[in-house]
């Protein structure tokens, strides 16, 4: 290993924990601001070496090598977006329960983007809603910590896990990604329209940014589009590519 390379464990939880058994990389997929009309964003996502799913990857990850996975995702997406030539943000999902003390958790990733000379405010992290949160108020206590270190912050999965509303009523991110469960065949779905202009509303009100996530037909974008939401993420625009950074295609910016 280039010892210029080497990013040193910082908290001694890591370095006692259970040492990983198993190697992953990342695929990108690209996030569209269509009033920037570009693409200001890609999220890094878990693969394995020769392209296995997330699914397969974390399905390793155990309560004694959590945090250490944690921590090697974080440095391992920063050094491969720079080898990239990523030169927008970076989206990096992290696990809360990983975290035992924020201010100590974090020098990893900023070492990290200062070794590969990332600009540490262009890291965005999410949370999954979807994994159950044991202590809300130590959420809370990690989004603010990151905050006073320049790092947004997002809630992944919105409206398809544990905590939903009362989440955003504890803290309040820089903004939510709508699950693809509430966003397939919303052109169709009163219900689920009604229940994505509520969710709109209440972020407007809040202040919080709304990326729709999981989008997939014209359809489904175009609904969306003219609901006011401005932030896209999805297969309709661009698949995950492995190490690589996709583009979308024109066209797909109008639907």
């Amino acid at each position: 290993m280039d010892e210029r390379h080497y990013i040193p464990l910082t908290c001694a939880q890591c370095a006692e924990a259970e040492g990983l058994d198993f190697d992953f990389t990342f695929a990108f997929q690209p996030i569209l601001d269509l009033d920037a009309g570009r693409i200001v964003a890609h999220e890094a996502l878990v693969r394995g070496l020769a392209g296995e799913s997330a699914g397969e990857i974390l399905g390793r990850v155990t309560d004694a090598n959590r945090y250490r996975f944690d921590q090697a995702c974080r440095v391992k997406a920063v050094q491969t977006a720079v080898a990239l030539g990523l030169d927008c943000d970076l989206n990096i999902n992290f696990y809360p329960n990983a975290v035992y003390r924020p201010e100590l958790c974090i020098r990893t990733t900023l070492q990290a983007a200062e070794t590969y000379g990332f600009p540490a405010e262009r890291i965005v992290f999410e949370v999954t809603e979807a994994e159950r949160i044991e202590d809300t108020q130590h959420l809370v206590d990690i989004v603010q910590c990151y905050r006073k270190l320049g790092f947004r912050t997002a809630i992944d999965d919105f409206g398809a896990g544990y905590a939903g509303l009362n989440l955003l009523a504890e803290y309040q991110p820089d903004y939510i990604k709508l699950d693809r469960q509430l966003i397939a065949g919303i052109d169709a779905r009163p219900a689920k329209q009604a229940i994505t202009r509520g969710i709109v509303q209440v972020c407007r009100d809040l202040g919080i940014g709304i990326l729709a996530e999981g989008v997939e037909t014209a359809e489904e974008f175009a609904w969306l589009r003219d609901a006011g939401i401005r932030l896209f993420q999805g297969y309709y625009f661009a698949r995950p590519a492995l190490g690589a950074l996709p583009e979308v295609p024109a066209e797909r910016w109008q639907a």
